[in-house]
Order: structure tokens, then C-alpha cells, then sequence
């Protein structure tokens, strides 16, 4: 294994075991059911400056991107910050407990409630917007999303993967632990 692969292999492990809870209910699907047209795209401005706008996914994820949008709609994701940025990996926020807790706590990265996982076809490429989970497959966190700054292919058919970002992939690389979303506006 090379050290690439080995990193990005150690990387995953991290989110699986740092990401939401592992309590287990129903889910582990995948789907292909209708879109609803309420939510197409989704642009994170950031507190520092800069954003980015991603195309979400209904035809693949229809419950994620409702309970993004919901979210996103009533401010829950405005001052929570990136947590988690790993170089060549992801660069993950939305963790509802990084709007009271600073950079560095351990206890980041453990906030949000469930959702079921919503498998799909998606590859996880650059720019992939994801579902952050814990160790049990069918169980993903219901805030916490990550965007992946290179390519991922072992994430494929491991997480949900319900956006892709369509402008500002230069804002994202840019993204810094402990950086802040001023708002997320869905269209």
C-alpha cells in the first residue's frame, strides 16, 4: 500500500469513527425515486469571505436533500464552522456543537442527530458533497456534511453523496479548520 492510499485510508477511518453516533435504526437504502424541485442547488457563503455552490442530488438522495434544505432554510448551519479539513481528503463542517465549541475540542465532529444512509451510483470525485456517518452503514449524521478536495473512490458506496459543487471549488480548497459558514442559501 502506498502512503497515498495508506493516508487517505486513515483518513476515512477517521471520519467513520469521529462522525455522529453509531446507534442503529432503519436505513442503508438505495434510492432512485423522484425529485421534488424545491431544492436544486445549495451556495455556503463563508464568514471569512468567499463562497461556493453546489448542485444537490434529489434524484439520488431525496432525504438528504430535504433535511439539507430544511436545515439550510432555518439558519441551523449559519456559525457552525469546518471542523475537520484533512489536505487531499475532505474538508468537513455543520456540526451544530462547533457553534459553541472552539477549534481543536475533541468533542467536534460528535454533534447532529441521525438520518438513514441513502446509498447511490454517485462517485465521490472532487467537489462530491457527502454525508458524514459513524461505524454503522445504514446510520448517517444529520448535519454534518463534508466536501471532498480530490477524489475519494473508496468512499463510493459507503456514504451518502447527495451534492457536487458546480462553482468555488477554489473557495473550498481554501477552507481552514475553525473556518465559519455565514449562511447557506438554497435555491
Amino acid at each position: 500500500m502506498n502512503r497515498r492510499t495508506l493516508l487517505r485510508t486513515a483518513a476515512a477511518s477517521i471520519v467513520v469513527t469521529a462522525c455522529g453516533s453509531t446507534a442503529s435504526t432503519g436505513g442503508g437504502t438505495t434510492t432512485k425515486s423522484p425529485t421534488p424541485a424545491s431544492a436544486t442547488q445549495a451556495t455556503v457563503e463563508l464568514a471569512k469571505g468567499g463562497s461556493f455552490t453546489f448542485a444537490l442530488r434529489a434524484d439520488k438522495a431525496p432525504n438528504t436533500v430535504a433535511n439539507f434544505a430544511k436545515k439550510s432554510r432555518a439558519g441551523d448551519y449559519d456559525g457552525t464552522s469546518f471542523h475537520r479539513v484533512v489536505a487531499g481528503f475532505v474538508a468537513q463542517g455543520g456540526d451544530p456543537l462547533s457553534k459553541t465549541l472552539s477549534a481543536g475540542d475533541a468533542r467536534l465532529g460528535t454533534g447532529g442527530g441521525n438520518q438513514p444512509t441513502e446509498l447511490s451510483d454517485l462517485p465521490f470525485d472532487k467537489g462530491a458533497v457527502g454525508v458524514a456517518r459513524g461505524g454503522d452503514i445504514k446510520v448517517s449524521n444529520d448535519s454534518q456534511f463534508y466536501v471532498c478536495l480530490d477524489a475519494a473512490p473508496h468512499l463510493n458506496g459507503q456514504y451518502t453523496n447527495f451534492a457536487h459543487v458546480t462553482n468555488g471549488m477554489d473557495v473550498v480548497l481554501g477552507i481552514k479548520i475553525g473556518d465559519k459558514i455565514k449562511t447557506i442559501k438554497i435555491e
